[in-house]
C-alpha cells in the first residue's frame, strides 16, 4: 500500500519533535492522571493495580497510542478526514471520532473551572474556606453552591469560573498549533512537572507519610479475589483512556502534525513514560498526605470524585504550610486540566476548520459558543436543574458515562479490527518506518492490534457498569 500522505505543513504543525511530545504528553496528562489514578490505585490493591497499569500502558496504551497518531500523520487530515482515507467503509468512526471530545469539552471545562476556582481561593489565602466547603459531596443545590456564594464580587457562581477556563483554553488555540499549542506546552508541561516533583517530595517527608506510602506502592493481597483481579485489569486498562487520551480523535489531530522526520515510535514511548510518571507522581502526593491526616482511614483516600474538592482541602488545611502547598497543588491541576482542554479543542476545532472550510478564527468561536452552551446544561445539572437527570445521571454524569464507558471503547476496538484486519497493521508499519531503520516494537504492536486490544475493549465494554 502506497504511503501518500498529506505533509502537514500545507495545514500548520509542530515546528520540533519536542514540541510534538510535549504537546501530546499535555493532553495526556490531565485530570484523569491527578484526580482519578491515586483513588483507583489503592482502591484496587495499590502496587497490584500499580504494575497492571505500568504492562498496560507500555503494551496496550502505547499500540493504541501509536495508531492514532500513525493514522493522522499518514492522512494529515482532521478525525473525520482521517478515518475516510484509511478506509471508506469505515468513514463513520472519524464521525464518532468527532462527536466524542465535543460532548467531552464542555462538562471537562466545567470541572476545570472549579479547579480554577479552588485554585483562585487557595493562591488569595481563603485555604481554610475551601477546606468547609460542600461543594462536591452536598445532596442539595443549595449547599453545592455554598462555597462560591460566599466569594467576593461577581465571581459568585461556578458559571464564571467555567468561561473563564473555556476563554484561557481558546487562548493557546486561537493562535494555531505551533505558535499557540506548542509554545504554551513548551511553557506549562515543564513548570507542571517541577510543581509535581517539589509537593511529591515535600509530601513524603511528612511523619507518617511512609505508611501511606507503603499502602499506595505495595501490594494488598488481603481479600483479593479472582473477581476482584479481574476488575483491576478493566480498572487499569479504563484508566489508560483518561490517562493517556486515547479515542478521543486527539492523537489522531496531534498526529497530522507531527513532522515526516520525526521517529513516530520513540515520540509515543517519550509520552507514555511522561504521562506514567506523572500519574505515579500524583498518587504520591495525595495518597501519603490522606493517609496521614485521616488516621489512616481508607474511605478518605477511595472518596472517588470527592477526593479532590472534599478530601483534599481539608489536608491542606491540617498540614504544615498547607496554605502554599495547596496553592501549588491547585496551580499543578489548573495546569494539567488546561493541557488536556487544549487538546480537546483543538480536535474539534480541526474538523470544522477542515468540514466546513472556515479559518481558525471563525472556527474557534464557533466551538466556544457551542461549548458553551453545552457546558451550561453540566453547570446547571449541580445547581438549580439538579433535579433532572438522564437515566438517574446528571449531566455531566451523563456525558461523562456515555463517552467513556461505551463510546471510547467502541471506538478503539473498531480501529483496531480497522488496522488489524481490514488495512492490515502493514499501514501504520509503514509510517512507523519512514525514516527507520526498523520498527522494534512490531511483532508487540501486531499481536496487540489484532487480539489484546481488541479482547480488552470487549472487556471494557462489558464491565463499564460494574467497576
Amino acid at each position: 500500500m502506497k504511503n501518500t500522505s498529506k505533509s502537514p505543513s500545507a495545514r500548520g504543525g509542530f515546528g520540533s519533535k519536542i514540541g510534538f511530545v510535549l504537546a501530546a504528553a499535555g493532553s495526556a496528562v490531565g485530570l484523569g492522571n491527578i484526580w482519578r489514578f491515586p483513588y483507583l490505585a489503592a482502591k484496587y490493591g495499590g502496587g497490584i493495580f500499580l504494575l497492571i497499569y505500568i504492562i498496560f500502558a507500555i503494551t496496550f496504551g502505547f499500540t493504541l497510542m501509536l495508531t492514532e497518531i500513525a493514522i493522522g500523520r499518514r492522512t494529515g487530515k482532521s478525525v473525520i478526514g482521517a478515518y475516510k482515507a484509511v478506509d471508506k467503509r469505515f468513514s463513520f468512526l472519524g464521525i464518532l471520532a468527532a462527536v466524542i471530545p465535543a460532548l467531552i469539552l464542555p462538562y471537562y471545562c466545567v470541572i476545570g473551572g472549579w479547579v480554577l476556582k479552588y485554585m483562585t481561593v487557595f493562591v488569595t489565602g481563603g485555604g481554610e474556606e475551601a477546606s468547609k466547603a460542600t461543594f462536591a459531596s452536598a445532596s442539595d443545590p443549595e449547599a453545592k453552591l455554598s462555597f462560591f456564594a460566599h466569594f467576593i464580587g461577581l465571581l459568585e457562581q461556578p458559571t464564571i469560573f467555567f468561561i473563564i477556563f473555556v476563554l484561557l483554553t481558546s487562548v493557546a488555540v486561537f493562535f494555531g498549533v505551533e505558535k499557540g499549542i506548542e509554545k504554551v506546552s513548551k511553557l506549562l508541561m515543564p513548570v507542571l512537572l517541577i510543581l509535581i516533583i517539589g509537593i511529591a517530595v515535600y509530601t513524603l517527608t511528612l511523619d507518617g507519610a511512609g505508611d501511606g506510602l507503603k499502602y499506595y506502592l505495595l501490594p494488598d493481597f488481603n481479600g483479593f479475589t479472582a473477581s476482584k483481579f479481574f476488575k483491576t485489569i478493566a480498572a487499569a486498562c479504563g484508566q489508560l483512556f483518561y490517562s493517556m487520551s486515547i479515542a478521543m480523535g486527539i492523537m489522531v489531530t496531534y498526529g497530522s502534525y507531527m513532522r515526516k522526520e520525526d521517529s513516530l515510535e520513540s515520540s509515543v514511548r517519550q509520552i507514555e513514560v511522561f504521562d506514567t510518571l506523572v500519574a505515579i507522581l500524583a498518587g504520591l502526593i495525595i495518597v501519603p498526605a490522606v493517609f496521614v491526616f485521616s488516621g489512616g482511614n481508607k474511605s478518605a483516600i477511595n472518596a472517588g470524585p470527592g477526593l479532590m474538592f472534599d478530601t483534599l482541602p481539608k489536608v491542606f488545611a491540617d498540614m504544615p504550610a498547607g496554605q502554599f502547598i495547596g496553592a501549588a497543588f491547585f496551580i499543578l491541576v489548573t495546569l494539567a486540566a488546561l493541557t488536556s482542554s487544549i487538546s480537546l479543542m483543538e480536535t474539534v476545532v480541526a474538523v470544522v476548520i477542515e468540514k466546513f472550510k472556515l479559518s481558525r478564527t471563525v472556527s474557534c468561536v464557533i466551538v466556544i459558543g457551542i461549548t458553551l452552551v453545552l457546558g451550561m446544561l453540566s453547570v446547571l445539572g449541580y445547581s438549580v436543574c439538579s433535579d433532572f437527570t438522564i437515566f438517574k445521571k446528571q449531566m455531566l454524569d451523563f456525558f461523562d458515562y456515555i463517552t467513556n464507558n461505551l463510546m471510547m471503547p467502541v471506538l478503539a476496538l473498531l480501529t483496531c479490527i480497522l488496522i488489524g484486519y481490514v488495512v492490515k497493521t502493514k499501514y501504520v508499519e509503514e509510517e512507523v518506518m519512514l525514516g527507520e531503520k526498523r520498527f522494534r516494537s512490531k511483532l508487540l504492536y501486531s499481536v496487540m492490534i489484532k487480539f489484546i486490544c481488541p479482547a480488552c475493549m470487549i472487556m471494557i465494554l462489558l464491565t463499564a457498569t460494574k467497576i
